[in-house]
């Protein structure tokens, strides 16, 4: 049988800063990756990749975030709470170095979309941009901050409002194959993969065993 160490509570406290924070985020498994558009009453275009994105509710359909303590600025959170729009953006493989360069503290006037040469789109008359280079992409209307005193996050949870997706990629049954549309997904905070499906299953109930749909 492997190895394996043990870790405690008192052995997570010892640890250095950014040891503890790769560490603590490995454990969750594989995660959703995100870039969030969004923009200020003044025109100012931000982007900044997440790693923390759930799904909420089909109806209404909702999602959220977490934002992390308010220790340096949050261009990304200032700006949701201003405008009340902000945009998520699946990565892919061509784009994830990018998307992931977008995690840089720019200062307020700096454009990621500039910086990391990543286009914007505006769809419709929806007021954040988008990214161009994102296959499967929405966009949310901030409906709730949520305060999280335990460690000062913030959950933030919008409506999603505008939807944009291959539609190669929507199944008969609804199902959006994301693996069909290149999105990757991330381990810890920087390890970016691309993703081979097992099978979907079929709905599970107590009297049967699931089958592959």
């Amino acid at each position: 049988m492997q190895d394996h160490k043990i870790f405690r509570t008192e052995d997570l406290e010892q640890m250095e800063t950014r040891y503890r924070a790769s560490f603590v985020n490995s454990l969750g498994g594989f995660k959703s990756v995100v870039m969030i558009g969004s923009k200020n009453k003044k025109g100012q275009e931000n982007l900044a990749i997440f790693n923390s994105l759930i799904h909420i509710g089909a109806n209404p359909a909702l999602c959220a975030f977490i934002v992390r303590p308010d220790v340096s600025p949050r261009h990304t959170l200032e700006n949701i709470i201003e405008s009340g729009f902000y945009t998520i953006n699946h990565l892919n493989s061509d784009i994830y170095k990018s998307a992931h360069q977008t995690s840089a503290r720019y200062p307020r006037e700096t454009s990621e979309f500039d910086a990391t040469g990543l286009k914007t789109a505006y769809i419709g008359e929806f007021f954040a941009p988008f990214v161009a280079e994102s296959k499967v992409k929405f966009g949310c209307e901030f409906v709730q901050r949520i305060n999280i005193e335990l460690n000062g996050t913030s959950l933030i949870i919008g409506k999603i409002v505008q939807i944009s997706v291959p539609e190669n990629c929507i199944l008969d049954d609804g199902f959006v194959d994301i693996e069909k549309a290149e999105s990757v997904t991330v381990s810890g905070l920087d390890s970016y993969h691309t993703t081979s499906k097992l099978a979907r299953l079929s709905y599970a109930k107590p009297d049967k065993f699931p089958e592959e749909i």
